[in-house]
């Protein structure tokens, strides 16, 4: 039984009472039957003359937002849902990447024509709100209790390389299976270098529904390695053939560690899209120096500086996806310093150098990446699920004011002017020498820092 929001039952019933036949389709309805929520609702207006009527009918329900004209979609918002109304469509490549479609609406178009533009089966499904009717005609509920992913023709899935990375990412949100024809069928076409065709923020948008809404990211990345796709990927690929220390990290590769590793985090995320992104990409990215760094010594396979040596492989990383600077920035800044909890708790770090500490990354952000780190092997400490350095160290740079923000400096060129210094070069040295004090602890307050200043002046 499919219920819909109460909300829609006005507009459903003036389209149908206009002659018009309204049908869910696509993701909302994939995700009710999985019994999951969602806030998207397609619908594809069916017996509407064109595209001009359509819209026309909707406008007495809202501001309504003409999205793509060419695909026939208009978007209205209904309380906390966002609606997209659309004519059926056909579609036909016509050249390389995403846009290169001839697009034909009609309004006069049935849903079994409709529905063959569709990448996967599960997304293929229709609801008949006049009939209250589940319209299935490639089988997509069939593959949904099944848990497998098949698309719904071959020779139009090729015609759109994006579909093998929302391949990727439902299998992973989803916990689903590649049927055999569709995996021989996507690794050819990533042996073809189809996905070049794409521009950066395509991949990027999918690569955050798998960071972000899987459960279990790395099935995605598995099914990636499975594709032939780190093969494109150096810095994940580098991964694979690069060993663990065995004491510390049993599991093997440095490339199971990442896996065990983002699935931790997945389960730490905040519900912040934007923090958890960042902290997504962090993890993924940690142990990118680990390939230019790991030497064997002694029989033991040891990593040696990888933080730093990580950054760059990081960047590159990241620049294939965004260029989003402050995004890519705040990574960096956790990859480099992400076993600092780790030593600081080990080496029982004093006050500065929690404060240094704040000053090049977000501590709190970073405790959570540590722990990721940490939970993502296979000793009996990360079984336990407790991280007691990330505990240590929060606490420590809570109690510095230091655990979200960087201290700011206690004095200003007013308080030196203040103190009867004219402006002049010497102003910076003697701030960046307070700044110092101010780290190291000798003052905590205004009060205490104007006296500081006072002596040193009088040094």
């Amino acid at each position: 039984m499919i219920t819909l929001p109460e909300e829609l039952t006005p507009i459903t019933d003036h389209l149908l009472a206009q002659g018009c036949y309204p049908v869910v389709v696509g993701g909302y309805l994939r995700d009710i039957l999985l019994q999951q929520e969602s806030k998207d609702i397609d619908i594809e207006v069916y017996a509407v003359k064109n595209f001009e009527t359509l819209q026309s009918m909707l406008e007495p329900f809202g501001s309504v937002n003409l999205v793509g004209k060419s695909f026939g979609v208009l978007k209205l918002t209904l309380g906390s849902y966002e609606l997209d109304f659309a004519l059926p469509r056909k579609e036909s490549k016509k050249a390389r990447g995403h846009r290169g479609f001839n697009v034909q609406l009609s309004g006069q178009m049935d849903f079994v024509t409709a529905a063959l533009r569709r990448d996967f089966t599960i997304n293929a499904i229709g609801y008949d709100i006049n009939s209250s009717l589940l319209l299935d005609p490639y089988g997509g509920q069939k593959d949904l209790d099944s848990h497998t992913l098949r698309c719904v023709n071959e020779k139009t899935f090729v015609e759109d390389p994006l579909r093998i990375l929302r391949a990727i990412q439902m299998a992973a949100r989803f916990n689903l299976t590649c049927d055999e024809s569709l995996l021989k069928l996507m690794q050819s076409m990533v042996a073809e270098g189809v996905l070049s065709e794409l521009p950066k923020e395509r991949l990027f948008g999918e690569l955050k529904k798998l960071l972000l809404k899987a459960v279990k990211p790395s099935i995605g990345f598995e099914l990636m390695d499975r594709l032939g796709i780190l093969d494109f990927l150096p810095e994940l690929s580098a991964l694979k053939t690069t060993l663990q220390d065995p004491v510390y990290h049993p599991e093997g590769d440095v490339w199971t560690h990442t896996l065990m590793a983002i699935d931790a985090m997945a389960s730490l995320r905040t519900e912040n899209d934007k923090r958890d992104l960042t902290l997504m990409l962090a993890v993924l990215c940690h142990d990118f120096g680990k390939p230019a760094t790991t030497k064997e010594i002694m029989g033991r396979v040891r990593s040696i500086g990888h933080e730093e040596a990580g950054i760059k492989p990081a960047h590159d990383f990241l620049r294939r996806f965004t260029d989003e600077k402050r995004l890519i920035d705040e990574v960096l800044s956790l990859v480099a310093h992400h076993q600092k909890p780790m030593q600081f708790y080990k080496q029982q770090a004093k006050a500065p150098a929690i404060r240094r500490l704040g000053m090049k990354t977000n501590i709190g952000d970073l405790v959570i990446v540590a722990k990721a780190d940490f939970l993502g092997r296979e000793s009996e400490e990360a079984k336990s699920g407790q991280f007691p350095a990330g505990v240590w160290l929060l606490d420590h740079a809570t109690s510095l004011n230091v655990s979200r923000t960087a201290p700011k400096p206690l004095l200003q060129g007013r308080d030196l002017i203040a103190e009867g210094i004219p402006p002049s070069k010497a102003f910076k040295e003697v701030l960046e020498r307070a700044f110092e004090a101010q780290l190291d602890g000798e003052f905590t307050n205004r009060v205490e820092a104007k006296m500081w200043l006072k002596g040193y002046l009088d040094l």
